[in-house]
């Protein structure tokens, strides 16, 4: 058996949230599963119903957050409202697979990211970790923002 490729980050990542929020005031979709939901209903004290028919779109057989007509995150207000239960693919941000194919893939996010490059050295181990979803950069609402926090 041929050992593992050792991926190209694997001295690590530097990432430290500016709180600039570009990451969040883009046209996309941001998808969110069904633990998603449930954590951002009870967060917002709303049935379940009520959230989708509020915040959610689908799009085939998924949702995702609408958003603001501006492309904002409909969660964002000079910071986001759900911090402290956003859904995971902003809890896995920067680490997506996409932005990891490459260091030239990486350093493109860079452009759009100022937090890419700069701050936490994000070991491969924890990079993985965050990526697969079981935890979250450590980045927490800069300070000054109106994020909620718990």
């Amino acid at each position: 058996m041929s050992e593992p490729a050792v991926p190209w980050y694997a001295d690590g990542l530097r990432f430290a949230c500016s709180g600039c929020g570009a990451c969040c005031r883009i046209e996309g979709h941001v998808w969110v599963d069904e633990g998603d939901i449930r954590r951002l209903a009870a967060h917002l004290g709303l049935e379940l119903d009520e959230l989708g028919r509020r915040h959610l779109r689908r799009v085939g057989r998924r949702y995702s957050l609408i958003e603001k007509p501006n492309h904002d995150c409909v969660f964002w207000d000079d910071g986001c409202a759900v911090y402290a239960v956003r859904p995971a693919q902003c809890r896995t941000f920067p680490f997506w697979p996409e932005w990891l194919e490459s260091p030239e893939a990486w350093q493109e996010a860079g452009e759009d990211c100022r937090g890419i490059g700069r701050g936490r050295l994000y070991d491969a181990a924890e990079i993985e970790a965050i990526r697969g979803g079981a935890a979250a950069t450590e980045t927490g609402p800069p300070r000054g923002c109106s994020c909620a926090d718990e």
